[in-house]
């Protein structure tokens, strides 16, 4: 399973990533080991959480991006990412996040998708922006957002 953009390749992070991650050295916080705990327990959470961003031309792990658990009984599922810093403000942020939104819908199991960014958290703003998101509500310092699958077909 991968998710090909144009110039990333984007795929559900498993344990054997492991190695790779340690040799080129990518320390992106612990969400993915606290995500690769859960899979353990619950296999179908494969491609509902982590996936791991990684740069074509280089084979470099980039960024992981990816979903906060599987579609709730509405439909809904939320997105989040995270590039190294070095990677931010090049578009790959806003790619990942329109190949993520499009395999989740494709998936049959999507009608929404959901995001949440600090209100000062400009370069996020434009990523949700310019993946076609749309701000549903302001509340102390979080903007809520969403894409229907019914405004993207």
């Amino acid at each position: 399973m991968k998710i090909e953009t144009q110039r990333l390749d984007i795929i559900p992070c498993k344990k054997e990533h492991l190695q790779m991650l340690e040799e080129q050295y990518y320390e992106n916080g612990p969400e993915i080991m606290v995500y690769l705990k859960a899979l353990e327990e619950d296999p179908e959470l494969l491609a509902w959480g982590h996936w791991l961003v990684i740069d074509k031309m280089t084979g470099q792990v980039i960024g992981d991006a990816g979903f906060k658990g599987k579609p709730n009984a509405n439909q809904e599922i939320e997105i989040g990412y995270g590039l190294l810093e070095r990677y931010w403000n090049k578009g790959y942020a806003t790619e990942t996040v329109k190949g993520l939104i499009e395999w989740a819908f494709e998936t049959g199991k999507v009608e929404k998708v959901l995001a949440e960014t600090e209100k000062d958290s400009i370069g996020s703003i434009r990523v949700l922006e310019k993946a076609g998101m749309r701000q549903t509500k302001k509340t102390g310092e979080m903007i809520s957002w969403e894409i229907k699958k019914s405004s993207v077909v």
